[in-house]
Formats: structure tokens, C-alpha cells, sequence
């Protein structure tokens, strides 16, 4: 795998000096997965150029892993020597360490030196697109070129493949440059070589110290850096925006991008609800939540991994529903300290309950739409009058995007349990006047793909205690 890095800034020789690897000599390093290669094929005044080659060794990239059994031949055919990726990612924060923190002893004033810089990525694999990729760089000042190339050039029946070549322009910093190059080549390719756990997250927000938070592409870009783990993909975008932000979690920009973009990445709609929520409880940072109408527990097995939460109760009219909780929560199986953090409360929400007093938080997904409109007023009462935590976040179908779902009649909810299907309109008028009686403010997000004229499938509301 080819990586070059060219620079017309004179002299143009300053490259070497940024860096730290001298243009008259051909260097080697040793990595665990191959060896990476630097070397200038062109250093003069007027033009500097250096190549990062990639030398991945197959075989000790595999050794000592278990089979993949559903596809065997996995690890030894496949793309990986040949495009970039989280290999790329690594070699580069190896080999180029200093100059990607912005060290260079010998010419200081050239770290801060914004000079004009041409990187090429001979392959890299964008399963989402040309749009997709474009919509990563060019909000960061990048000049893109993409070249698509064919499945095999003997078949053009075959069609096009996901390897682009790519070519991005930019008077910035090297460190910069490299920066950007080590977050976000991974993402475009979705499979990182080594294991992705919390101290990823640590890496991309420092990587992504003043830009990434005002992407437009922010959640996608975190979801891709970390492998797509909604639980690490929460943890990253709460700590990622300033917690009196909106936070909104939704694939609005993606379903923009093009239909075949949004499908390859888009979580179901109740995995994209469930994030929504979690983000907005951590970002108010509430450790005691409520969850009331838990059903069968999916919010609290969420909330239950995040360890900001210390005390999470989960509240269910239903008995059954919450013995299903309790199986899919394994509680009897947990160690102690971890059985400690949550319980389950049988109750109704129709009538003041003193145990739910004094919580940070509590979460409402998809409950008062079940509840008939004449004992809506009960709801609000126990909610926000007696119960009345900080901060709440209710979420419930949007009715206006009901049409954009062929299979669903003209006139009918999406459950039969439905007693209610509110629109924008109305849930904004309901909304804002709970809040304006009850003391709250309310921020409503989208939850979902967008549509420009129906707005998105769920509505989310985030009420703030005055």
C-alpha cells in the first residue's frame, strides 16, 4: 500500500525536516503486522515528495488469531496488503509519531507553518461512495479527486468496485494533515485489525481535538472510527459535544447523501432511538435514571453498560414485561456490585409514586402514545409535578412520516396499541406547553433519517428542569 505526501513550499526540501526522516536515504521499520518503507523518489527546491510504502505480511498478520468459521479463507484472501487502512493508520502514527505530534527540534517554526500539501492514496476503500467520502474532507478544506475503479477492467459488465484512488489538496500543517490521514482512513473502511474497546475512544478525542466536534459528519465518523459498537459510539459523541448542545444522534445527513450510502451504515430505527436517548441522559450527567415504561428492558441493558449511571430503575405496568427484563438483563448473574446498580419497579404511571422522587433523570421512549388522550393530564402530573427530575426525554412516533412507509394504510397507527399518533406541530404545542406549566424547558431533536418535507420517524423532546 502506496501513500505519498508532496509539498511545493520552498524550499520544498523542508518536508524532511517535518518529517524527521532525511530525503537522501531509503529508511525501513519493522511493524507487527509487516514493515513500513519511507523513501523520496523527487527532493528538490521546487518540489519535495515522500512515500510511505506498506509491506503487510499475510501471514504474521494471522498468526496466532483463531479461524473465522463462517469464512475461512477470510484471513488469507483478501484486500487488506493492498489498500489502505486501520494498517495505514498505524504505520503512520509509528513511523511518522513526531511529526504527527508536531515536533520538529531542528526548524521549530515549521510545525506551525501552514504549507501546501498533496497527499495520494494509490487504493482506498470506500464501501459508502464517492458522496460519503467527499462529505468526510471537503467540510475540512480539502480538495478532492476521486477515481473509481472497476471490479476488473476484462468485465466492465461487472460494475464498479469500492477501491478509489484519492488525491486531497491542502495548505495546512503536516501535523494536521497526518492527524486527519490516522482518524479517519479507518472509517471509510470498517475494519479495523485489532480489537476496539474504550481507550479508542481516548484516541479519537484527542486525534479530534478541534474539529471533529463541528463536523457535520460527526456521527459518522466516530460510529466508523470505532467498528460500529453502539455502546463506545454513545460514549464517544457524549463526551464529544458540550453537554447544553442539542445532542442529536440521527442519520438525517446520511439519508441525504443517497439511498445506497444511508442503507450500508443506517442502525434500525430502534437501535438509532435507543442511542438518542442514551447520549442525551449522559450529556445532562445524571447518575440516578429513571426508565419508565421499560418494556422488556432494552433502554436499561443500554444504560447498564455506561458507568456514569449508578442507580438505574426501570418501571413497568406489566408484570410479565418485567420478568422478560429481568431474563434478558441476566440479574441473578450478575457479580454484586454490578446486581446493585439497577432495579425493577412494578407501577403505574397514572398515580403519584414517592419512589420515583428525587431521580437526576428519566427516560419516556415510546410510552404516551399507549396512553389514552383523557388520562394524558395524570401522565404529565406524576412526571413533571411530582416526580419531576431534571431532566427528562420522552420520545414518540412522528404521524407526518407515516406516509413514507408504503405497507402503512392512510389513517392508521403504527401498533394496534396506539391509542395516539402526534404530528410536529402537535407534539411541539404539547411539549412546549408541559414544559411552560411545569417549570421545564424543551429541546425537540430529530430521532432517524430525515426526510426534508415529513421530518424524521421519531421525535425526541429533552425537557430541562428551570
Amino acid at each position: 500500500m502506496l501513500l505519498t505526501i508532496s509539498t511545493t513550499h520552498q524550499p520544498a526540501t523542508d518536508l524532511g525536516y517535518l518529517l524527521h526522516k532525511h530525503p537522501d536515504r531509503f529508511q525501513s521499520f519493522d511493524l507487527s503486522f509487516g514493515q513500513t518503507h519511507v523513501f523520496y523518489p523527487e527532493a528538490t527546491a521546487e518540489r519535495c515528495t515522500a512515500c510511505v510504502l506498506l509491506d503487510v505480511d499475510p501471514v504474521g498478520m494471522v498468526r496466532g488469531k483463531s479461524r473465522n468459521q463462517a469464512a475461512p479463507l477470510a484471513q488469507y484472501v483478501n484486500d487488506r496488503p493492498y489498500v489502505a487502512s486501520s494498517f495505514m493508520s498505524v504505520a503512520l502514527s509509528q513511523t511518522l509519531n513526531s511529526a504527527m505530534q508536531g515536533r520538529c527540534s531542528a526548524r521549530p517554526e515549521l510545525v506551525t507553518t501552514p504549507i501546501p500539501l498533496t497527499v495520494r492514496l494509490e487504493v482506498l476503500p470506500v464501501r459508502a461512495g464517492e458522496g460519503f467520502l467527499r462529505s468526510v474532507f471537503e467540510p475540512l478544506d480539502y480538495a478532492v479527486e476521486a477515481l473509481r475503479h472497476p471490479l476488473d477492467e476484462r468485465f466492465p459488465e461487472w460494475g464498479d468496485s469500492p477501491y478509489f484512488s484519492v488525491t486531497l489538496r491542502k495548505t495546512t500543517t503536516l501535523s494536521e494533515l497526518l492527524t486527519h490521514l490516522y482518524v479517519l482512513i479507518p472509517v471509510f473502511d470498517n475494519q479495523k485489525h485489532y480489537f476496539v474497546g474504550e481507550e479508542e475512544i481516548e484516541k479519537l478525542l484527542t486525534k479530534g481535538a478541534g474539529w471533529l466536534a463541528e463536523h457535520p459528519e460527526r456521527e459518522r465518523i466516530t460510529r466508523g472510527y470505532l467498528r460500529h459498537r453502539p455502546s463506545l459510539f454513545r460514549l464517544a459523541l457524549s463526551r464529544l459535544v458540550e453537554a447544553e448542545e442539542p445532542v442529536e444522534v440521527d442519520e438525517g445527513q446520511a439519508a441525504r447523501a443517497g439511498a445506497e450510502e444511508t442503507l450500508e451504515e443506517r442502525l434500525s430505527l430502534n437501535e438509532q432511538r435507543l442511542d438518542a436517548v442514551t447520549v442525551a441522559l449522559k450529556a445532562s450527567g445524571a447518575k440516578r435514571v429513571l426508565d419508565l415504561g421499560c418494556g422488556e428492558g432494552k433502554l436499561l441493558r443500554e444504560l447498564l453498560r455506561d458507568r456514569q449511571f449508578e442507580e438505574i430503575v426501570g418501571v413497568d405496568v406489566s408484570i410479565r414485561s418485567l420478568e422478560t427484563a429481568e431474563k434478558r438483563l441476566r440479574h441473578e448473574r450478575m457479580p454484586e456490585r454490578q446486581a446493585g446498580r439497577i432495579k425493577l419497579l412494578h407501577g403505574s404511571l397514572m398515580y403519584r409514586d414517592k419512589r420515583l422522587e428525587g431521580f437526576d433523570a428519566a427516560a419516556v421512549v415510546e410510552v404516551v402514545e399507549h396512553l389514552d388522550l383523557p388520562r394524558l393530564k395524570a401522565f404529565e402530573r406524576v412526571l413533571f409535578e411530582f416526580a419531576k427530575p431534571n431532566t427528562i426525554v420522552l420520545t414518540t412516533p412522528n404521524r407526518d412520516y407515516n406516509k413514507t412507509w408504503e405497507t402503512l394504510p392512510a389513517g392508521r397507527f403504527r401498533h394496534p396499541d396506539h391509542r395516539f399518533e402526534w404530528t410536529r406541530q402537535e407534539f411541539q404545542e404539547w411539549a412546549t406547553g408541559v414544559a411552560e406549566r411545569w417549570g421545564y424547558s424543551v429541546r425537540i431533536l430529530p430521532v432517524g433519517p430525515v426526510d426534508e418535507r415529513l421530518g424524521s420517524p421519531t421525535q425526541m423532546g429533552v425537557f430541562t428542569r428551570a
